[in-house]
């Protein structure tokens, strides 16, 4: 899906932006130059979010459940698999940032760089509970790989209720159940679960957008014209609803994403026939997204360390420091990704990565 590719190397790219405009000297310096956009940056490019979940939930349902059916024989075992796929990069990511972090230490202050990690935070991490176990982060932004784990397992545990029901009086109605209980769980992250800031470290603050994603998906399988503008206008009216309760724009953000990507699977856009080579560089980074996402903030703070050690100089350098930081991390971000994303998950790998983690974690400590 070339047009999913082109948007998730985008919004990254944004993502990117957001801590690039946020963390160090180099944005103090050069938000001079422009500083209504770095502005905006620092303060909404992190709506980008929105579009990964969005995504991330349409992706999921057409692995999961295109038909609205399970198609999982053993559920657990694709939690597993799942949580593989996530922590292999993540976990070699963590382990430069550590690296890196200590190395940085003394150039930068404390409201940059993490704290030198305790082994219990380490192990918290490792395991995707950090949030939960209110741990400070190692790196930014790994919050939402520990969120993305906890929406998949959500999605497939009401997706996999078929089963249960098929044994009940409800087994006429068990086909679409999943859907139903999708669609309600949505609507009540929509409308209670996303304004309880408590939440946030929870896959149901963040189920509304996930939700919208996965209902996306099976609307496009509708054959009747008639019925998909049914739904497109249900879907639509519970967003709005959401929105008229509480405003709030990373909702305004996922339902727009997830109406464009209703009317682009309609009218095939998605398909790879109808996307120019022009688009490719895009495609290329859309893929190595969640490697850019993982290992840029190492690379920022790295760059931001050697701006540091400059003395005073003219805003434009700090400028042209952040748009090296943001090819710099391209290019690391492509290591990542064949070095470790790319290649089958298996547990030897991840214990090997996380026994990594653990000893850079040792290395810094002493």
């Amino acid at each position: 899906m070339p047009l999913l590719d082109v948007v998730k190397g985008l919004a990254c790219a944004l993502i990117v932006g957001h801590h690039l405009a946020r963390y160090g000297p180099m944005p103090a310096g050069a938000q001079v130059l422009a500083p209504d956009f770095f502005g905006w940056l620092a303060d909404d490019g992190r709506l980008a979010v929105q579009v990964f979940l969005v995504i991330a939930g349409f992706l999921a349902t057409a692995s999961l459940a295109p038909d609205g059916v399970l198609r999982v024989d053993r559920p657990m075992s694709r939690i597993l698999q799942r949580y593989a796929r996530l922590v292999m990069p993540y976990l070699a990511a963590l382990t430069v940032c550590v690296l890196v972090a200590d190395v940085v230490r003394p150039w930068l202050g404390e409201e940059v760089v993490p704290a030198t990690p305790s082994l219990g935070q380490l192990l918290a991490h490792g395991l995707l509970l950090q949030d939960l176990l209110n741990y400070e982060s190692l790196s930014t932004g790994v919050w939402y790989v520990a969120i993305d784990f906890q929406l998949f397992a959500l999605a497939l545990a009401l997706v996999g209720l078929p089963a249960v029901l098929r044994q009940s009086a409800l087994a006429p109605a068990a086909r679409w159940a999943p859907v139903g209980l999708v669609f309600v769980v949505a609507v009540a992250s929509l409308a209670l679960f996303n304004r309880q800031a408590r939440l946030d470290e929870t896959a149901f603050y963040f189920f509304g957008a996930y939700g919208l994603g996965m209902l996306v998906f099976w609307i496009g399988r509708a054959t009747r014209a008639s019925t998909w503008n049914a739904a497109i206008a249900l879907l639509a009216l519970v967003g709005v609803g959401a929105l008229v309760i509480d405003w709030r724009s990373r909702i305004a953000i996922a339902l727009v994403t997830a109406l464009l990507i209703a009317v682009a699977q309609r009218r095939q856009w998605l398909s790879p026939a109808n996307w120019p080579s022009v688009a490719v560089p895009l495609q290329r980074l859309g893929r190595i997204s969640y490697s850019l996402f993982l290992i840029h903030f190492p690379v920022l703070l790295a760059v931001n360390a050697l701006v540091a050690g400059l003395g005073p100089h003219e805003p434009w350098v700090d400028l042209l420091c952040m748009v090296a930081t943001f090819g710099l991390s391209v290019g690391a971000a492509m290591l990542l990704y064949r070095g470790v994303e790319a290649r089958p998950a298996s547990w030897r790998g991840v214990c090997t990565l996380f026994a990594a983690l653990l000893v850079s974690g040792l290395i810094v400590s002493h």
